[in-house]
Formats: structure tokens, sequence, C-alpha cells
């Protein structure tokens, strides 16, 4: 079972290794992989809870601009071919 954890608890886990806790030892505490933590770790680290919720909600205005951006993409390049097309 997968569980979901918060931005709040990365950030915790984050302080707590950076205040000399055994990445082996926090890891088995809360259970979870050190792959993970490295990974938390190379996308949070340094931030602030308030930093890593505005991150986030970048990454989600990115992703909404990413999908017109695409369809408009692709409509060219239809378009582009119907033109190229001789008849």
């Amino acid at each position: 079972m997968k569980k979901r954890i918060s931005v709040e608890q990365i950030i915790g886990f984050l302080k707590e290794a950076d205040a000399g806790m055994a990445v082996v030892e926090l890891c088995r505490k809360h259970g979870f992989s050190d792959a993970s933590h490295y990974k938390w770790k190379a996308k949070f680290g340094g931030m602030d809870v308030s930093d890593a919720k505005r991150l986030k909600a970048l990454e989600e205005e990115n992703n909404k601009l990413k999908r017109p951006l695409a369809d408009a993409l692709l409509d060219n390049a239809a378009l582009k071919n119907v033109v190229s097309r001789k008849w």
C-alpha cells in the first residue's frame, strides 16, 4: 500500500536529517526508503513549508498551461501536413 506523505512531513523529515539524525534511522523510524529521502532532498532541500507549497502551486499552473500549448502545436503540425500535400 502506498501512503501519501504531505509536504510538511517531508520538510520535517529533512530537517531531522539536517539536525544530525542518520538517514537510515530516519527512514526506518518513519517508514520510507532512503531513495525517497534523497529524492526529496534534491527537490525540497533547504526549503520552508511555504516555499514548498508555492513550488507545488507553480507546478500545477505550469501543467495547466502546457496542455493548451501541446494542443496548439498538434493542430499546427496537422495543418502544415495538410498544406504540404499536393492536390
